[in-house]
């Protein structure tokens, strides 16, 4: 039975935000293809996953017979996270771009789920499986755009989710979303329809991709 892991970090409440909408989206079509399978569901904005504590940082390193009852407890909630991933065969992202970066939400689940020796190092215990990183941004930070080298969310989520985790990684930028809300940007409205268009397109396309490459 395939399982989807689905995690949102958008502080913005359902179709007010661009990442949720398409994640949606492609949640929706990953369940029609997947009547049967299993969603394990994470709302980093209205349950965060703590930031990394001295004690689940360290217990990470410590023999479990050495560990504090506080580096146990801390550890025991980093391995849950780190099932989660290793239970999916798919995982599926929305991280919109706040301040250049991703949300301190999301990045305190990947403090937690990188571990290494079992998420990360020669053999990560993840590697292979597929994730689609919805990466929503307000304005356009693509090649050539003069905005290009403030461009800190696909950079920094490649390095940890490929390079490290060893994830399938693949990316839906919706983008210019700030445009039908500023009046400055007023003339950029269509570039963002027509972006939003394609990112739902690409949602429903990968869903089924995924879809048939689990049933092989």
């Amino acid at each position: 039975m395939a399982t989807l892991l689905h995690i949102d970090s958008s502080v913005f409440p359902g179709e007010a935000s661009s990442s949720r909408s398409v994640t949606a989206a492609f949640r929706k079509v990953w369940e029609e293809q997947h009547p049967e399978g299993t969603v394990i569901y994470r709302d980093l904005a209205a349950a965060p996953v703590p930031h990394i504590s001295a004690a689940a940082w360290s217990a990470g390193y410590a023999a479990p017979s050495e560990r504090t009852p506080e580096q146990s407890a801390a550890f025991a909630a980093r391995v849950k996270l780190i099932e989660e991933l290793e239970q999916a065969d798919t995982v599926l992202i929305g991280a919109p771009m706040y301040n250049f970066s991703i949300p301190s939400t999301l990045k305190a689940w990947l403090d937690s789920v990188l571990l290494l020796g079992r998420t990360a190092g020669e053999v990560p215990s993840a590697q292979g499986t597929p994730v689609v990183v919805v990466a929503s941004r307000g304005g356009s930070y693509a090649p050539g755009t003069p905005r290009e080298g403030f461009e800190f969310v696909q950079n920094y989520l490649e390095a940890v989710l490929k390079d490290t985790l060893g994830l399938d990684l693949d990316f839906i930028v919706p983008e210019l979303t700030m445009a039908p809300r500023n009046p400055a940007m007023s003339e950029l409205v269509p570039l963002y329809q027509a972006s939003r268009e394609r990112a739902f397109e690409d949602a429903t396309t990968k869903a089924k991709e995924l879809a048939k490459r689990l049933a092989v």
